[in-house]
């Protein structure tokens, strides 16, 4: 029980951090567009390094030891595409016009119908949960596998959820004029992480096996790269400069570079 503790742990915290957005977004003020653009390029710097780099590898390994070196990188790069597909048909379920992938946070300011706002933060809810599924999935199963390497990610999956409670709370916010409905709603959405790590518990104790991880590990792989091409690096690159975002991305690849290495030695 010990060895999944700290695993649902880190995503819980990955998903709660939608809070922190709902905070913020009763302040807005205080938030700073280039800061939030370089973020979520450090945030997607680190997952796609990661993915590559280190959990694509630890699938190829797992399946290899069980189909062989051509079988096994195969499985692992059909695993890795279809992990892709998972999470990109998830973005096509929800309904564009509700889906804060594909929203614009300043048009949500701006808008000031109370009927409107409501329907927008409780679908954006709904659909946050949605995503958040597979992450905490991802995140607690590669936090089984290495410890180091989930707090890594659920740092990053924590920066790009803090825009996503934003995505929740403002219209609510707006709509209800109360702050408590609109951190409660926020709150709520980011729950999905750790029912998804809840989920993924059961499912390492009762069938894992080395095929099974190498699966499921290329396709946490495959979820976490259309994230960060699909949502974090659009989203920065909405809120601030090209360049902005481009320096975080590669600074999160350095530091999670770097982590790496030192782990390594």
């Amino acid at each position: 029980m010990t060895t999944y503790l700290i695993p649902f742990l880190l995503t819980l915290f990955a998903g709660l951090s939608t809070s922190i957005g709902g905070i913020i977004a009763m302040n807005k003020k205080s938030s700073s567009k280039k800061f939030l653009s370089f973020s979520l390029g450090l945030s997607a710097g680190v997952m796609i390094y990661v993915s590559f780099i280190e959990i694509f590898p630890k699938a190829f390994s797992s399946l290899e030891e069980v189909y062989g070196s051509t079988k096994g990188y195969l499985y692992t790069t059909i695993a890795f595409f279809f992990g892709v597909g998972f999470i990109a048909l998830i973005d096509r379920i929800v309904p564009k016009a509700e889906n804060p992938h594909e929203q614009d946070e300043m048009n949500i300011y701006e808008t000031n119908h109370d009927h409107t706002l409501m329907r927008m933060g409780l679908f954006s809810a709904l659909a946050i949960a949605i995503h958040n599924f597979p992450e905490g999935l991802a995140t607690f199963i590669a936090a089984v596998e290495s410890p180091a390497l989930g707090i890594s990610i659920a740092i990053a999956i924590a920066i790009h959820n803090i825009p996503e409670g934003i995505a929740v709370s403002v219209p609510i916010y707006h709509a209800t004029k109360s702050r408590k409905k609109a951190f409660l709603y926020t709150f709520l959405s980011g729950l999905s992480e750790p029912i998804g790590a809840i989920i993924g518990f059961f499912l390492l104790y009762t069938f894992l096996s080395e095929s099974l991880f190498g699966f499921v590990f290329a396709m946490v792989a495959g979820i976490m790269v259309y994230i960060s091409l699909d949502e974090l690096l659009p989203t920065a690159e909405k809120h601030g400069e090209h360049h902005i975002a481009i320096y975080g991305l590669m600074t999160g690849m350095i530091i999670m570079a770097a982590s790496l290495v030192l782990f390594i030695q």
